[in-house]
């Protein structure tokens, strides 16, 4: 089949690939010309494993392309897919639909034939109904459905997700689009996925509920790591008791500095106006957003404990910028506000990461950034672990406590065992973890 992706990031750059690997035919459209001129030639824009391999051998067979113009792929594709950003709005927190709407406007006009139009941005309840209207309006003479198919991605292991994925939701009450969108995911049979048919606004909530209600998983075990750290319990115990529990499960159970990235803070908060706008206030999801909010910027008085009490002056070495490993994401991330938390209490911040500071050198002011993880902990009086990148798991502590101001690790992904820390001479401070013994 012949499709085209109307959004070159992150969502539509990764289900391009996917889709052309499956032997459909891909043009991915964006209008931004410098990333399009990047993509033809072998640059990708972001940061994912496996995803430059699968974008190089597709371009290469022939069945993956790129293009600033939209009217000659969309003319000629059976299925069009919208997967531009819908970041939140300046002010409001609701989700920025301008985008999509200007991709529908755009989209109708260059029909030429039946087409099925599917929402891939994560947009809110009845987004696809007012696409649906506003390319009716564009272009009266058209034959097109719309479909909801929101994407359940995982930055870092989004090729994985696309290609063995726990579900496919497609939203369509048009046999017609019901028939074109199987045939598109139907190289996905032999991996038996479970895919859901519904109506568009029940797959369009289906998405927001979804996320919302990992980040309420993410929360709520940070809080009872607060609580297992007053009352001398561990945590990882507790979250495995739990996760154990095939009601619960052990998933998004590991608690930590709160939860970023460019999905969670950001539909949590469309939820939540989106409730507010129909008169069904969401509590719960309101709570989540509040707590993470608070936790981010809590763990820099976490380090500050750590080494006394006063940061003043103190060289402070921060490992993991991005909001999780394997992903060049530093959107929401937690530390971005623990960093700054830090030098607003007097701090000196160091810090590294493997993929992110390109996109940290944007963002954070004032920071020193270092070339691996020792060169960052020369001369820190704490070493602070944000980001759980395999690099960190097994650093020479004995180096480390040589070339350190003084021997203080804050791990905020429990990634180390205590009682090894201090056997090396460390002080240690972990997340929801009892005090270990002196060593």
């Amino acid at each position: 089949m012949h499709i085209a992706m109307v959004g070159a990031g992150y969502v539509g750059l990764v289900s391009g690939a996917c889709f052309s690997d499956f032997g459909h035919h891909v043009v991915c459209i964006d209008k931004d010309e410098e990333k399009i001129a990047a993509l033809k030639s072998g640059e990708i824009p972001i940061y994912e494993p496996g995803l430059a391999e699968l974008v190089t051998s597709n371009v290469r067979q022939g069945r993956l392309a790129f293009d600033d113009q939209l009217k000659p792929a969309v003319g000629s594709a059976d299925v069009v897919f919208i997967a531009v950003g819908t970041p939140s709005r300046r002010g409001d927190g609701h989700a920025d639909l301008s985008y999509v709407f200007a991709a529908a406007r755009e989209i109708a006009a260059a029909l030429s034939k039946f087409t099925v139009v599917v929402t891939k941005s994560t947009v809110p309840v009845g987004t696809s109904d007012e696409v649906e209207r506003l390319m009716r309006q564009e272009n009266s003479e058209a034959e097109f459905a719309v479909v909801s198919n929101p994407e359940f991605l995982r930055e870092g292991a989004a090729i994985r997700d696309f290609k063995h994925p726990d579900r496919i939701v497609i939203g369509t009450d048009d046999p017609r689009a019901r028939k074109v969108i199987t045939e598109v995911y139907r190289p996905l049979h032999l991996n038996a996925p479970p895919i859901l048919y519904t109506d568009r606004r029940s797959a369009e909530l289906t998405k927001y509920a979804a996320n919302s209600f990992l980040a309420t998983k993410v929360a709520f075990i940070n809080e009872i790591a607060d609580l297992a750290e007053k009352v001398g319990a561990n945590v990882q115990e507790v979250a495995r008791g739990i996760g154990l529990d095939n009601r619960i499960g052990p998933k998004f159970l590991h608690a930590g500095p709160g939860f970023g990235g460019s999905c969670f803070p950001k539909d949590t908060m469309a939820l939540i106006k989106t409730g507010q706008d129909n008169e069904t206030p969401l509590r719960i999801v309101e709570a989540v957003v509040a707590v993470n909010d608070q936790r981010k910027r809590a763990m820099a008085r976490k380090v500050a404990n750590a080494i006394g009490g006063n940061l003043r002056g103190k060289s402070i070495a921060v490992l993991g910028i991005t909001f999780k490993p394997n992903t060049d994401d530093i959107r929401d991330a937690p530390s971005i506000p623990l960093i700054t938390a830090l030098q607003d209490m007097g701090a000196r911040v160091r810090a590294f990461d493997p993929v992110g500071m390109p996109q940290a050198r944007k963002v954070l002011e004032n920071v020193t950034f270092c070339d691996d993880a020792y060169d960052c902990a020369k001369g820190a009086h704490a070493l602070v672990v944000v980001t759980e990148w395999e690099q960190f798991r097994a650093l020479d502590l004995k180096e480390m406590a040589s070339i350190m101001a003084s021997s203080v690790i804050v791990d905020l992904r429990n990634i180390y065992s205590p009682e090894e820390v201090m056997r090396n001479g460390f002080h240690y401070c972990g997340i929801g973890r009892p005090k270990p013994l002196a060593y």
